[in-house]
């Protein structure tokens, strides 16, 4: 319990340090938005995670986004880079594709995951709230290798602009 509220923490100042430049990253960027603070659910075969996440624009297409995960005594930290694009005549919505590593730490081990992606989001017109929905499969690297195929992530994020 001790190390979820450290992690918890630590994600916190994380998100506040991204945070710190937020305007200056919207006047450069050209997104809807250049920073979003919210929950990450990460669901689908093999138990369901929930936990904070902080989504990051560096540039009109390039993103980044860290959560911290926690379900099934077990807590997943992970880190991903997205590369995203406007749908034409549709108002806030976009694709993205992306990939990153995700750790799993729980009692008596951990291993390594690499989790790629493929989604859409949803920036609601002049409000500030994010939803997005993407396929997420989990390819395990240690302990016996495995692929997950059937796992989803859902978003909901409060955008600064």
């Amino acid at each position: 319990m001790k190390s979820k509220l450290t992690i918890s923490i630590l994600l916190l100042i994380a998100m506040n340090l991204l945070t710190s430049n937020a305007t200056l990253a919207q006047k450069t960027t050209g997104t809807d938005y250049s920073t979003g603070l919210g929950i990450r659910l990460d669901l689908g075969n093999g138990g369901t995670y929930a936990g904070p996440a902080v989504k990051h624009f560096f540039s009109a297409t390039s993103a980044g986004e860290a959560s911290v995960l926690f379900g099934n005594s077990t807590t997943l930290i992970g880190v991903e880079y997205s590369y995203n694009s406007a749908i034409n005549n549709a108002a806030g919505l976009k694709w993205n594709l992306g990939i990153g590593p995700q750790f799993a730490l729980y009692k008596g081990g951990s291993d390594v995951l690499l989790r790629p992606f493929a989604g859409l989001e949803f920036k609601i017109p002049e409000a500030p709230i994010d939803f997005g929905f993407d396929w997420r499969p989990a390819i395990q690297l240690t302990h016996g290798s495995d692929v997950e195929a059937g796992r989803f992530g859902l978003a909901f994020r409060f955008t600064i602009e």
